[in-house]
């Protein structure tokens, strides 16, 4: 297989001025927190999008020019696009000149037990749906996170599917159907943004797949488009956020260390970052969100012998909702114990904030709903949910009761702040009577 040329990297501009792009119509699989964005921005650009999604619900709710995820200003784009008929969405795959695959990559349990292994199993299908209409000339970019290897599988299960056309694992730069990874960046709660200004990683199959992935996101993208190989591109994406995740370990860490030596975490971090080369992030009730929490377990699973600080930082950060749990089961003990109510079941406890990060409805692999959900199941008493970014609690959260800010302050008897939502942020801990077990703080005092 040929590899593209050493890394570099140029400006959309000097990509695309003077230059008719080709791209007639660009196909996005899956139109999810990454897929839906990424159609819009296309579109928006008056590129004819097609939207492909496996969700019937999803696809009428687009079709009607609305959205079924919270981003900002993610409505207004796309009600837009849809009117202009630029955008549409199917669930059926029809030919296009590009496609887009952001499907998702969750892991499973695996066979130890304690390491995640990478469930390809979206990716797979996505290709397997896109295979019977694809044409020479056509090229797929793979965007959903992956493990190492994940995009070179990719161009094998299209070549399984479709062996009247080559591709570029055995006809190189000749090929008929281009390949390529480039992950997806961005920060939810500013999607549209950091699409269009952050930089792209182009892991092109060939020189050639490399160059048309960049001709592609250079109708969008307004930072540089950075040329590298697949493998690299896909462990760049992994390395980022296993270095965002190691940071988060040690501060979680931290926070229980403080715990058990009786000193303020919040205090000790603002005193510690006061060294110039010092910058400590903030501890919180773990880890969670479709990045962080899964991409560290995909490294563990491609060199498990290689990556034992790694690994240790997700158990870390895995471990600590057990810890928040504790936390809370010792304040219901001692809220008895003090007389204050007459039993367990007596004793109310509110959770603040369900979403994975602050100020947004994204509950993917959420550490505050897995501490939820465990404190319905061992909790005789009532449990308050207040999350002021959704509309409903999961299923999963059948127990809880949803309410807002102000009842539950009134009624719990323990406030365990998960979330630090801007809501949460702007109160004076001191409105919350009672036991408040401040996870996601610190707050005003």
């Amino acid at each position: 297989m040929e590899r593209p040329a050493p890394a570099s990297s140029s400006s959309s501009r000097e990509r695309s001025e003077g230059d008719d792009h080709g791209f007639d119509k660009v196909a996005v699989v899956g139109l999810g927190y990454i897929g839906l964005p990424t159609a819009a921005i296309f579109a928006g650009r008056k590129v004819k999008v097609v939207g492909i999604d496996v969700d019937r619900k999803t696809v009428a709710t687009i079709n009607r020019g609305e959205i079924h995820i919270k981003e900002p200003e993610l409505d207004i784009l796309v009600r837009a696009v849809v009117a202009n008929q630029f955008l549409r969405a199917t669930d059926a795959p029809e030919p296009a000149d590009a496609f887009l695959i952001a499907v998702p990559t969750p892991f499973r349990n695996g066979a130890d037990g304690a390491a995640r292994d990478p469930d390809l199993s979206f990716v797979q299908a996505a290709s397997a749906s896109i295979a019977p209409v694809l044409k020479p000339g056509d090229i797929v970019v793979l965007e959903s996170t992956s493990p190492v290897g994940t995009t070179e599988k990719m161009a094998g299960w299209l070549a399984d599917a479709r062996p009247d056309l080559t591709f570029p694992q055995d006809a190189g730069e000749a090929s008929d159907i281009r390949i390529a990874h480039c992950p997806e960046r961005v920060l939810p709660g500013r999607v549209l943004r950091e699409f269009v200004q952050n930089d792209r990683l182009i892991g092109g199959m060939t020189p050639r797949c490399s160059a048309m992935a960049a001709k592609l996101y250079g109708l969008v993208v307004e930072g540089e488009c950075i040329v590298t190989t697949p493998r690299t591109a896909e462990l760049a994406k992994l390395t980022e956020n296993s270095f965002r995740d190691l940071n988060i370990a040690f501060a979680n860490e931290l926070s229980m260390i403080c715990d058990e030596l009786g000193v303020d975490v919040w205090e000790l971090i603002n005193l510690a970052n006061r060294h110039p080369r010092v910058n400590v992030l903030q501890p919180g009730a773990g880890v969670g969100g479709h990045c962080i929490a899964v991409d560290p377990w995909f490294i563990v699973s491609s060199a498990p012998g290689s990556s034992r600080l790694i690994r240790t930082a997700r158990e870390i950060n895995d471990a600590k909702p057990g810890w928040v749990l504790m936390k809370i089961e010792s304040a219901i003990a001692a809220t008895v114990d003090a007389g204050l109510r007459g039993r367990a079941s007596d004793v109310t406890v509110a959770c603040y904030g369900l979403s994975f990060k602050p100020d947004i409805d994204d509950l993917r692999e959420s550490p505050a709903v897995h501490i939820a959900r465990e404190l319905c199941d061992r909790h005789p008493g009532r449990v308050l949910a207040v999350e002021p970014h959704i509309d409903a609690l999961p299923p999963s959260l059948n127990r809880a009761q949803k309410c807002d800010l102000q009842t539950a302050i009134e009624t719990a008897d323990i406030h365990v702040i998960l979330v630090s939502h801007s809501e949460f942020r702007a109160l004076d801990r001191r409105m919350w009577p009672g036991a408040t077990i401040d996870v996601a703080g610190p707050f005003r005092s």
